[in-house]
């Protein structure tokens, strides 16, 4: 299996990797250039069409309201997840196997099946094309695979922190954030960066519930549908794409051994 699946996932790498230096250099192309030689390198560099995708879509919009959901679910997500995950994994009572496998089951809830609910939900209070109300929505669909997410790494400290922490006349509460919490900080960062890449181009909820607001994949969307109608400048879409992925790219190089390093100790304990 081994030998099978290194050749199959350096592959799956190595066309990924062809794929986003191709978007970056039709970005980087004339149109007539995209149509004509689409495997060629552009004659001179177009570094115009990210200004003129920037200002045509109105991206500025777009990508503050994505930051601002991205930094606030994410955010929303550990507060809430963090202390659920330690009392189901460190605390000895009767409901904590079932609340996890509850909390485990809504991973496998699509996201169109409760989309009618949510939407009835959010109407009545008055947060149909709110930031408010899309922010709610990315915290409970992401708390599911948070809570167990976290379980696996407050299973895996030693009970003697705790114990300690109790003869030396620490409560709960205090063990919980000053002593264990931190030592989750690999797995809150992990948690984080698997929650701003979720969130980051997530499509379906913003198109139910917002009207007039619009997140970086809206405005890419309402970009790409007007180039059906003014006609199909190519590179600067190629450009408008880069503008969403190239982000993501950077958080990823940036954080990607504190990811892998997260993960991988998740799921190892």
């Amino acid at each position: 299996m081994r030998f099978l699946a290194m050749p199959l996932a350096w592959s799956l790498a190595l066309f990924d990797l062809f794929v986003v230096a191709w978007m970056a250099l039709s970005s980087l192309k004339t149109t007539r250039e995209v149509v004509q030689d689409p495997w060629g390198l552009p004659a001179t560099l177009q570094w115009g069409n990210y200004q003129e995708a920037w200002t045509s879509a109105a991206f500025g919009d777009g990508v503050l309201n994505s930051l601002l959901l991205v930094i606030g679910s994410g955010l929303g997500t550990i507060v809430l997840a963090a202390p659920a995950a330690y009392v189901l994994s460190r605390f000895r009572w009767k409901l904590a196997g079932p609340v996890t496998v509850f909390f485990a089951l809504g991973l496998g809830i699509p996201a169109p099946a409760i989309m009618i609910p949510i939407y009835l939900g959010l109407d009545r209070v008055g947060l149909i094309d709110s930031l408010g109300g899309l922010l709610i929505v990315y915290v409970a669909t992401n708390l599911p695979f948070a809570v167990f997410f976290l379980t696996a790494f407050f299973s895996s400290l030693p009970r003697e922190l705790e114990e300690a922490a109790a003869i030396d006349g620490s409560g709960p509460y205090r063990t919980y954030w000053r002593i264990m919490l931190p030592l989750t900080r690999s797995g809150l960062l992990a948690l984080f960066i698997l929650q701003a890449i979720g969130d980051w181009g997530e499509t379906f909820f913003a198109l139910s519930f917002l009207q007039e607001k619009k997140t970086i994949s809206l405005t890419l969307l309402n970009f790409i549908q007007t180039m059906q109608y003014t006609g199909a400048r190519w590179s600067v879409l190629f450009a408008g794409i880069c503008i969403v992925v190239i982000p993501l790219l950077l958080l990823y190089l940036w954080m990607s051994s504190r990811l892998i390093e997260g993960i991988a100790a998740g799921y190892g304990k």
